[in-house]
């Protein structure tokens, strides 16, 4: 509990560091936050042209298909590419002054999910102009956006720490993050693979959350619970988890950084 507790003292300095992330990410730039809805829309685009040709992917409204699953990817890759070295970034202040360390991955996260949630405005915005349209199960997005806030900040506790000590670590995820992209069922559907081998793309809990997005957006239906509950608790083990690794990494950084 003693987490909670931090948090809470040190809300003020969770707050300021939240709001910097999301003002410092576009910092310098002519669009600034608007980045946050162009970034996705041009990646959109881009596989939107070409993907349906190479792949020969068979879906209605495929751009929307796209869509509900690409701005949730960006918000765990964000996370965890940009976040990754959000210790060593802040080592000069991380040696001068007392603070709950774990407030830099949370931070990091937060900003995460207010852009993400800022981002759905373009989701909405095709479904009701795409001719999809909203139903009431839209209602559990904020439910399965606080999960994969979980599963992402878990991740990145034990990311960050790492990192510290082994600065390689950030190039590794990057490398690693891009090629399991490929390996979600984010421009493809799971169904094209053979159902003997389908197992193999659900053993990564992204693709439980993109088909758990596509349920409530583009298939307007409920979100299948048993995916639900899975990727909850997957993503409070790996939370419990990333925290404890964090703890007890953190008695070096001081040094380290």
């Amino acid at each position: 509990m003693n987490v909670f507790k931090n948090l809470y003292q040190y809300r003020e300095l969770l707050k300021t560091n939240v709001q910097k992330e999301i003002r410092g990410k576009y910092k310098g730039s002519f669009l600034g936050v608007l980045w946050s809805f162009l970034n996705p829309l041009l990646m959109v685009l881009v596989y939107a042209l070409v993907f349906p040709y190479i792949m020969r992917v068979q879906v209605d409204n495929y751009l929307i298909f796209l869509i509900v699953a690409i701005i949730p990817w960006n918000f765990f890759t964000t996370c965890i590419t940009t976040g990754c070295n959000c210790v060593w970034l802040n080592g000069g202040i991380i040696k001068k002054v007392y603070f709950p360390r774990e407030i830099l991955p949370v931070s990091v996260v937060v900003a995460g999910l207010i852009n993400f949630f800022i981002s759905c405005i373009i989701i909405l915005l095709f479904l009701l102009f795409g001719g999809v349209g909203f139903s009431i199960y839209i209602l559990w997005l904020p439910v399965v956006a606080i999960i994969q806030a979980m599963l992402s900040l878990g991740l990145l506790f034990v990311l960050s720490a790492i990192n510290v000590y082994v600065r390689d670590v950030e190039y590794v995820v990057t490398f690693f993050v891009n090629l399991v992209f490929y390996g979600t069922p984010i421009l493809y559907t799971a169904s094209m693979f053979p159902e003997k081998i389908r197992w193999i793309l659900y053993i990564n809990p992204m693709a439980h959350l993109i088909d758990i997005y596509r349920s409530i957006f583009y298939f307007k239906e409920m979100p299948n619970m048993g995916s639900l509950c899975y990727i909850f608790i997957l993503s409070l083990i790996v939370l419990v988890i990333g925290y404890l690794i964090f703890k007890k990494l953190e008695k070096g950084f001081a040094e380290e950084v």
